[in-house]
């Protein structure tokens, strides 16, 4: 995701005090699931669902339970974590508060089901046998999700229908078992494993739709369109519905690429954003295994967001930031979508990526205004101003950059630690080990863990297989022991 945030120093103190494609894989390589039928009620602002899933365990223990995300119920009325900080609220919630919730109806095919975790998020569904690793169970999963009206992932925008983390979602596995977590307000709260995506959406036919998915088939009867789409291998899957979405696109070595716009003076410039960036980071880092890409202007009270092969652009920017975020989520296709990471307690490790990726590619297509030298500047002014503000008001810093998403202390530490700290990292390793060594650890690291969760670990791990000694270099940013 990209956020922006205007800083005057003044500004900064008060915010502080009031809060501080397809991901591939081999063929034989198995995986889990999701088909997926909606039917969504402009009306009553509901989208109402079934999943029927199909669980492949690619673990090594017996498994008795699944647990799903319900990422939706975030936006309730009465939850405890708010899916929107408060240095967000007025932009966000665009006529005034606005509630809405996931409701699971029922679960089929199981022994039983419960919805509990930290924050009423997850789902437990209580198999009817357990699934030994290698072996498949399936479920039904009835739910509906009701929208709130608010500029954001999921919700009803003011010209959009935004359908990001739409359905409940298996959480992703670790060693210490699922990996639980409430919606945080600051980044993106959500890891998960690759699966196959079966999807069909039933909606008003003034819409449009873009999709994370090939559409496969569309027909239209009674007011009302029904299409259905395919991914392989993602991570997740997402939607945006507008009855005022003019669109451009163009195919970039066989992939297509649409951009769906509500007011662009330029489109095609934002168009070119996308496709060049698409195949410069395929060169750079390895091949952009999607079959298309959706980029979608919407109503979304950050710069932008990622899924893989859609990403959604908020319609609020300026024309630099709107080419300047396109590609930022572009490179998020490689750093999210392909490879993997734990978005909750490293956030630092796709976003700091998905920045100096960016940094890259504008260094390497100067027509497009931005320099390495002045996105260093920026970023680095930027830190600074953060790590004076913070000394003056707290006596230290805390700096470190792996930490969960609820340990920062807002927006504005946030960003600096994740985007600003990161890029400012990868720029002075790059100068430490040089452009060839640099780039081709990165292409390592995208061949290594594409279609998996990589650790912070296995990324640092990358650039130290290269026969480069950074085991301190890392630790001192990471941990916060570094000066900048």
């Amino acid at each position: 995701m990209k956020k922006f945030i205007c800083i005057m120093l003044v500004a900064c103190t008060a915010a502080v005090a009031v809060s501080v494609s397809a991901c591939k894989r081999e063929v034989s390589a198995p995986v889990s699931g999701y088909d997926i039928f909606a039917i969504y009620d402009s009306e009553n602002r509901t989208l109402t669902g079934t999943v029927d899933f199909d669980y492949y365990n690619n673990t090594q223990n017996e498994l008795s339970d699944l647990k799903f995300e319900l990422y939706g119920n975030a936006f309730r009325e009465n939850a405890t974590y708010k899916p929107v900080s408060q240095s967000y609220e007025n932009k966000a919630y665009y006529g005034g508060k606005s509630y809405g919730g996931m409701e699971v109806s029922g679960v089929e095919n199981c022994a039983g089901w419960t919805v509990g975790g930290e924050d009423e998020n997850i789902l437990t569904v209580n198999l009817s046998e357990p699934v030994y690793p290698e072996q498949r169970a399936k479920i039904k999963i009835s739910y509906t999700l009701t929208l709130a009206k608010v500029n954001h992932r999921t919700g009803v925008a003011e010209k959009t229908v935004n359908l990001g983390n739409f359905y409940p979602i298996l959480c992703a596995y670790t060693p210490a078992g699922f990996n639980e977590a409430p919606y945080y307000s600051f980044g993106d709260p959500f890891v998960s494993d690759c699966a196959d995506y079966s999807v069909t959406l039933d909606y008003p036919s003034a819409y449009v739709a873009a999709s994370s998915g090939k559409t496969v088939s569309e027909t239209e009867t009674d007011g009302r369109k029904k299409c259905s789409y395919t991914l392989n291998n993602a991570r997740d899957f997402a939607i945006v519905l507008s009855d005022k979405f003019e669109v451009a696109s163009e195919n970039v070595d066989g992939v297509t690429v649409n951009y769906y716009y509500l007011s662009d003076a330029n489109p095609q410039t934002s168009l070119a954003a996308a496709c060049d960036s698409l195949k410069y980071f395929s060169k750079t880092f390895g091949a952009y295994q999607y079959p298309a890409l959706s980029v979608v202007q919407t109503g979304f009270c950050y710069g932008g967001m990622e899924y893989p092969a859609l990403t959604m652009i908020s319609d609020g920017l300026d024309a630099d930031n709107n080419v300047y975020t396109i590609v930022h989520e572009t490179a998020h296709q490689w750093w999210y979508a392909m490879v993997g990471s734990d978005q909750i307690s490293s956030a630092w490790q796709d976003e700091g990526l998905a920045e100096y990726s960016s940094l890259l590619f504008f260094e390497n297509n100067p027509s497009y205004g931005f320099t390495r030298t002045g996105i260093v500047t920026s970023a680095t002014a930027a830190y600074r101003a953060f790590f004076s503000v913070y000394s003056q008001l707290n006596g230290e810093v805390d700096t470190s950059m792996n930490r969960k998403l609820c340990d920062f202390n807002g927006d504005f530490e946030y960003v600096n630690v994740t985007y600003n700290k990161g890029l400012i990292m990868f720029d002075m390793l790059r100068k430490s080990i040089g452009d060839e060594k640099f780039l081709n650890c990165l292409s390592a690291y995208f061949t290594q863990f594409k279609g998996k969760i990589a650790s912070a670990d296995d990324l640092t791990g990358c650039f130290l297989k290269c026969g480069t000694d950074l085991e301190g270099f890392f630790s001192s940013f990471i941990e916060g022991k570094i000066l900048i």
